[in-house]
Parts: structure tokens; sequence; C-alpha cells
């Protein structure tokens, strides 16, 4: 009851507070001339209209406030479940955040060096935002943009799955251009920095049902299993996309057609999307940046745990 006497005195106050201020009082003198006018006059249909536009507007200004926590939110947890997904710990009714603190741990590498960076915290460190800041962000040499992404963050968020001490999955966050879009996911590899685990693009515009099968379940279960690096030269591919890998480089890429798993070489190739070529070579071209020199292979060199792996 009291509460209710408090908000009435404050609107009192706010209400003869309007009725002394002199831009109010000519406010409502407009608007009583406005309101007197009929229905036909155009100064009238003009006022009403740009009143309603006003009105309008701040109400989207007001929501856009209020809800941009959700909004956050929203995207954090959206993220986390697309990181579970990759790593294969997504399951059905689980509490995402729980799962995600419990499973996964969020480290920063220095691109460079391949060094895990302490100083930065990466819960709040944001890779795509701090591929727009000059400050943060290192051009990328024409001849060696290859994802056509043309500037990178100079730190990486990775994410790794950890069970009993050990490494279990380590995945990676990898973009670069299609046919009509940058194509944002991430890759999981297992201990060995070698080996694929799953991928995941969260962020895309390629054509539905083209190359926008880079999110179909069936197609990215072709990857497990799959190798990164070429572990002997590899040839150009009679049916491939992309030119040939030395030992040691990035091999992994997308081929026209079906993969015959009985011929030397398949270990690193993946059936190519059907009438998606530019998508499916973004796809390549993404892979090979993020895995050469340029993205994670220094990181990688440091992370491995299994001996005789090349690099």
């Amino acid at each position: 009851m009291l509460d209710k006497k408090m908000s009435c005195k404050h609107l009192e106050g706010i209400c003869a507070a309007l009725d002394k201020n002199e831009h109010y009082q000519k406010f409502k003198a407009y608007r009583d001339k406005v309101l007197a006018l009929g229905n036909d006059s155009l100064e009238k249909t003009i006022a009403i209209a740009v009143s309603l536009c006003l009105v309008c507007a701040v109400l989207v200004s007001f929501a856009a406030v209020a809800l941009k926590p959700l909004q956050v939110n929203n995207k954090e947890a959206d993220m986390k479940k697309n990181i579970l997904d990759v790593a294969g710990l997504l399951e059905e009714g689980a509490d995402i955040n729980a799962a995600f603190a419990e499973k996964i741990e969020a480290k920063i590498v220095d691109l460079e060096t391949g060094d895990y960076v302490e100083n930065i915290n990466a819960n709040e460190y944001d890779q795509r935002k701090a591929a727009k800041d000059p400050a943060q962000s290192v051009a990328i040499p024409k001849e060696k943009d290859i994802a056509h992404i043309r500037i990178k963050a100079k730190y990486a968020k990775v994410f790794l799955v950890k069970e009993g001490g050990s490494i279990k999955s380590i995945i990676l966050p990898v973009n670069g251009y299609g046919l009509w879009s940058t194509l944002y996911g991430f890759l999981s590899l297992d201990p060995d920095g070698q080996t694929v685990q799953s991928i995941n693009f969260y962020d895309q515009a390629e054509t539905p049902g083209l190359g926008g099968e880079v999110v179909n379940p069936n197609w990215r279960a072709l990857w497990k299993g799959k190798k990164v690096y070429a572990e002997t030269d590899q040839p150009s591919s009679e049916k491939g996309l992309i030119t040939e890998a030395d030992i040691g480089e990035p091999a992994l890429s997308l081929i026209k057609g079906v993969v015959d798993n009985t011929k030397p070489g398949s270990q690193y190739q993946v059936d190519g999307l059907a009438g998606a070529t530019l998508t499916s070579t973004g796809v390549t071209n993404l892979v090979r940046y993020w895995m050469s020199t340029e993205g994670f292979a220094p990181y990688l060199k440091k992370v491995r745990t299994v001996k005789g792996v090349k690099s």
C-alpha cells in the first residue's frame, strides 16, 4: 500500500514538472491544434504519421536494449552447443552450460608462436571481433590467403576436451569464403593433431541443398578418421580440387564425386558437395589454410601427444 502511495506521488511530481516546462506546453498546444484539424488535413496526416514513427522507434529501441542480455546469452549457449556437438559430447536434454563447464576448457593461442597466452581471459575473448580490430589483427599476404579472409586475429581461441588430466580432443575455430558467404566452424582433432574427429559449420549462407549441405550430419560423418597432414608426398588427385601436398603439409581436401577408400591417399580425401564445386573448394582451402603454418600448425606441433606423427 505504501509503495502504491509513493508511486502516485512520484507520478504527480513528474506531471507537475512537465506542466511547468515551456517546451511541453508548446507541444500540448500544437497537439490540441492538430487534433482539432479535419481528418482530411495534410498537416494532421503528416503529424500523426511522424508521431507513430517516433513511438515505434522508441519501442524498438527499448526492446533492443531490453533484449540484448537475452540475445547475448542465447548466442553464447548456441556456441557452446556447437562446440559440444563437434566434440561428440552433445546429449539430448542436457544442461548446455553445465556440460560445457565440466568438459571443455578454452585457451588462447598465439598463432605465430603456437604458445598459450595466459594474460587474456579466454571466456571474454571474441576472435571474430578481434579480427576486425587493427590492434589485434594482421593482414594476410595475398599469396597466402587461400581462404580469402584477408585479415586474421593474432590470437585464436581453442577448446580442449580433457579427461583424467589428458587431452581427448582439440577443437579449432576455422573460417573461409565459400561461394556466397564466409563459413565459420570448428574442426575437432584427436590429440595427435592429425586425425579428424568431426567438423561443424555453425554460420554460413551457402545455397540450400547444395553448398548448404556442409551442415548435413551425413556429410559431416564422412570426415571422421581422415588425416590432416601428408605422411608421404601426395600427388594431385585425378578428381581433386586442389594441388599436391608434400610430407608434413596439409593434405586434407574435398574431391569431385565419391572417395574410393581402396586407393592410396583416400585418408586425405572427403566427398565433395554435389553441385557445389566452389563451396567444396572453399572448405578445402579454409581447412588447408588453418592447418598450415599461417594457422594452427605451430600450435599443433606443441600439443601432440602421439609420437611419430609427421608435422
